[in-house]
């Protein structure tokens, strides 16, 4: 009989020791080798080693092709039934603007609801490392706006040119929201949008910085008093 090296078990004549411990539905009991083998024969199964280091090992009757199917059918239901957590990426500048703003927090909330991990980053280009202060508190705001979908597991850290942020689901596998609730999350986005252009208009330049400092600071303060009522 051929047998599957993935899945190595001794079957047969390839188990040569003294004696094995027979076990099946109605219990166990431990006979000579060479009965198992005439036992396997007189029932049209084999004879296969499930527990090689117990003393003496372990043996059941079975069919062993049959047995090689039902172990790899088990190993895929459980691999299918394991929930994927992967880490989604959001990338950010320090001027981010409200609309990006607001397209990348959609997207973070999405991944966060199907179970994923988020990785939210600011990435300063040249002599914008000179703003990392506005690169916190976008993330700030970032994690504020996401705490009914995620939990912080490390707050925003500068490394290089770069300043992380990383947020865990606070409940795992959820299923995607409607698309009715989508479509109006996206209306309302492009609404609040369509405000800040107006707002940006009458704004001197720099106020990207402006606006992303002022709505960090905001959420830092509502992060604090989150903790002291805790």
């Amino acid at each position: 009989m051929k047998n599957d090296k993935k899945n190595y078990y001794r079957v047969n004549e390839q188990i040569r020791v003294k004696e094995v411990r027979i076990v099946s539905d109605n219990g166990s009991t431990v006979v000579p080798t060479r009965q198992a083998l005439d036992m396997a024969r007189s029932q049209g199964v084999d004879l296969v080693e499930i527990s090689p280091n117990a003393q003496p090992p372990v043996c059941r009757l079975i069919d062993y092709s049959k047995f090689l199917y039902q172990q790899k059918k088990r190993a895929k239901e459980l691999k299918a039934k394991q929930v994927k957590q992967e880490v989604k990426e959001i990338r950010f500048g320090p001027q981010t603007d409200d609309h990006d703003y607001n397209f990348k927090l959609k997207h973070a909330k999405e991944f966060l609801e199907e179970g994923n991990k988020v990785r939210a980053f600011v990435f300063f280009r040249g002599r914008s490392i000179l703003f990392k202060e506005q690169g916190e508190v976008l993330l700030l705001r970032f994690a504020n706006d996401l705490e009914e979908y995620g939990k912080v597991e490390q707050m925003p850290a500068l490394e290089g040119k770069k300043m992380f942020l990383y947020l865990s689901p606070k409940k795992a596998g959820v299923a995607k929201k409607s698309q009715q609730k989508m479509d109006r999350e996206r209306r309302e986005a492009e609404a609040k949008a369509q405000s800040a252009a107006g707002e940006a208009d009458a704004m001197p330049a720099g106020g990207g910085l402006f606006a992303n400092a002022k709505n960090g600071a905001d959420a830092l303060k509502k992060l604090n008093e989150g903790n002291d009522a805790e």
